[in-house]
């Protein structure tokens, strides 16, 4: 999936800037719409006014002859015009720019247009409807007058805009500098340097994300680390086994007869084995060391599971004498990884034959109780001292069993780590009545499929 980069600074100069205009119109729009609406009550109520003051100077002296009025002088006096009409339909009096006809038929507010101009009339009789007066005015004059208005509201956005651009501009710049140098730390650093980021100064909107930056650095320490122990360990490891097989292989070339010889390469044999054991479990352990989860989880019956691994170990088991007894449960399925979980039961009945004496006791039990599923696997050998039950978890730990069979010290860390990936409980115990050790390895009841 391709990441669709985009500017910030430039996404908030949009946004901010977008916003501002689009408040800045919708505020426009309505100081219009409402200056417009004011305007228009307050030259209704001069047109009402100015025809009432009329009709009560003309009901004081009534004429038989026309008043023709002089040119107006002022601009907005020349698109104002009335007339002075008697009762009987006698035009009395008008302004020089009206007609001789009725401005308009109809009593109160009313509007009409002519050729080129769209008239507001205001139309009154007196109280015995002897006169009758009709005063007009353009409407040019209210358009004009709220064109200015608009013009006073545009100009300040006009220059406003751009100033506030500038200065939101500025403001995202100086705001997001941090973070340029929180990435100039980030982009500086060694690969080795995984120490936590600690900027001098950064938002508080990127405390989440610098806390998940410095969780990750934690992570990938702790994986750093425990893979340079577990270099150190399998190194130290190695040396040991290989240093017996080199010497193995000197022994057998200055061997004096075939049977000195024959001797020297059972024990060469005998320790190319062990090695290749413990490349093998150190290996199965690097596998397990990335916390990526469990890969392709599918339900596994434990039963089963179990009879194929003692089947494998059989001849083991007879090599040894040993009171072997499996008890397998039908119905005890539980969700993982089934190579995975194959390698946790063949680790622990390994150990279990391994240090088991000659024609010893050891017992797989798998069942199932208050639906959880449980695997036992006890046996009649050494046991382990309860003070060094946590320790024999740890990577290439090996207890001192005097002339007991020697593993690689990795048999108990794998099998605790696939327990741990399995959500699985795993529990060392001796031997109810008896020596020996028992290993108790438990799912939940959630993990049953």
């Amino acid at each position: 999936m391709t990441t669709a980069w985009f500017s910030l600074r430039r996404r908030l100069l949009g946004l901010l800037l977008g916003g501002v205009a689009v408040a800045w119109l919708v505020t426009m729009v309505f100081s219009y719409v409402d200056a417009h609406h004011e305007v228009d009550k307050l030259f209704d109520a001069q047109l009402a006014q100015a025809a009432q003051t009329l009709l009560a100077l003309a009901g004081h002296d009534e004429s038989d002859d026309i008043e023709d009025l002089g040119d107006a002088g002022h601009k907005y006096q020349r698109r104002l015009r009335f007339q002075l009409w008697r009762g009987d339909g006698k035009l009395l009096m008008r302004s020089k720019n009206a007609p001789e006809t009725a401005l308009t038929a109809t009593d109160g507010f009313s509007e009409t247009r002519d050729r080129k101009d769209r008239w507001r009339h205001y139309s009154q009789w007196n109280d015995d409807r002897s006169l009758q007066v009709q005063v007009s005015e353009n409407h040019h004059i209210r358009d004009e007058l709220i064109g200015h208005i608009a013009w006073r509201l545009l100009l300040p956005a006009l220059f406003g805009l751009p100033l506030i651009g500038l200065w939101v501009w500025l403001a995202t710049r100086q705001g997001l500098a941090s973070l340029d140098g929180i990435a100039g730390q980030i982009a500086s650093r060694a690969p080795q340097q995984l120490q936590p980021l600690t900027p001098a100064s950064a938002p508080e909107e990127i405390r989440t994300m610098i806390e998940a930056l410095n969780g990750l650095f934690q992570r990938v320490e702790t994986a750093l680390e425990a893979e340079r122990r577990f270099t150190a360990d399998a190194a130290h490891e190695l040396r040991t086994p290989l240093a017996a097989l080199q010497a193995q292989v000197q022994v057998a070339l200055r061997a004096r007869d075939s049977g000195e010889r024959d001797r020297s390469l059972a024990q060469l044999q005998s320790g190319l084995t062990r090695a290749s054991h413990l490349v093998d479990q150190m290996l199965q352990l690097a596998r397990l060391d990335p916390e990526s989860g469990l890969p392709d989880p599918q339900p596994v019956d434990l039963a089963m599971l179990a009879e194929a691994v003692c089947a494998d170990l059989g001849p083991l088991i007879l090599d040894k004498d040993l009171d072997f007894a499996l008890d397998a449960a039908t119905g005890c399925t539980v969700t993982g990884q089934a190579e995975w979980l194959r390698v946790l039961i063949r680790n622990l009945v390994d150990n279990a034959i391994r240090y088991t004496p000659l024609g010893g006791k050891v017992r797989v039990r798998v069942s199932r109780a208050t639906g959880r599923c449980r695997l036992c696997v006890s046996d009649s050998g050494p046991g382990i001292p309860p003070a060094d039950r946590d320790a024999v978890l740890r990577r290439f730990h090996r207890l001192n069993r005097g002339e007991q069979p020697t593993g690689s010290g990795l048999g108990l860390a794998i099998v605790a780590r696939i327990a741990e990936l399995h959500g699985a409980e795993l529990d060392l115990a001796a031997v109810e009545n008896a020596q020996g050790l028992q290993v108790t390895v438990t799912w939940p009841a959630a993990a049953r499929g």
